[in-house]
């Protein structure tokens, strides 16, 4: 049976990481039941640049569907039926094209850029667009000094 994480200490020591609890206990969930198939890494490219690949041997791009919606990453696989009227039979049968689905959550601001399949190998470029608001900006520092303005309006108060 999977334990929850109690996050109590941190939530009293922060501001709008509400869904952080949640977003670990899914992670933890997902991470079980997808029982590792098919294998996959995430990387950081660089600073903005993630790179999500799972290796799909045997499916085709029809066969695959990658799909965001609300922060989450969805790659589904199900395999097209092959040769209808034919049984194969297999000596050993070791490679799996059973479907499949994984999910990655995505962080705020991260956007799927594309998706590409080469050599058994399904891409998917990540990147996080921080919005003009978020990005860091200068503040300047007025002098202490009134100006010239400033003292008139002021000396205009005092006469009234």
């Amino acid at each position: 049976m999977m334990n929850s994480i109690d996050l109590t200490p941190f939530y009293r020591s922060s501001v709008g990481f509400d869904r952080l609890g949640n977003l670990l206990d899914s992670a933890l969930r997902s991470d079980q039941n997808a029982g590792g198939y098919p294998p996959y890494n995430i990387e950081l490219v660089d600073e903005n640049h993630y790179a999500v690949t799972l290796a799909v041997a045997g499916f085709e791009e029809h066969e695959l569907d990658i799909q965001v919606e609300g922060g989450l990453l969805t790659i589904k696989g199900q395999k097209a039926e092959e040769n209808k009227g034919k049984k194969r039979e297999f000596i050993h049968h070791g490679i799996a094209f059973r479907g499949f689905e994984r999910k990655f959550s995505l962080a705020d601001h991260v956007e799927v850029q594309n998706a590409r399949l080469h050599n058994g190998l399904l891409e998917i470029n990540l990147v996080k667009i921080i919005p003009e608001a978020m990005k860091p900006k200068r503040i300047a520092i007025s002098s202490s000094k009134p100006s010239a303005q400033d003292t008139s309006a002021l000396e205009h108060q005092s006469d009234s």
